[in-house]
């Protein structure tokens, strides 16, 4: 069972044809480019996230109005 589970997972060559592969299309000075680029967007996506949750515990917290004190 576990054999199936691990059948698609790179193992150290692989990885290390990954790296060479994506060396050779971006470049060395390319790299770094774009994990900067790439942690940017990450950073950016996980702050949208919990300004998301922070608005959805602040609706979660309030009290609802009632008919009557409204009219």
């Amino acid at each position: 069972m576990n054999s199936i589970i691990l059948f698609g997972m790179p193992g150290g060559t692989e990885w290390i044809l990954i790296l060479l592969v994506v060396v050779l299309l971006f470049g060395g000075r390319k790299i770094p480019e774009l994990m900067r680029g790439l942690g940017t967007g990450i950073r950016e996506f996980n702050n949208a996230k919990n300004d998301v949750k922070d608005k959805i515990r602040e609706g979660m917290n309030d009290e609802p109005k009632k008919d009557n004190e409204a009219k």
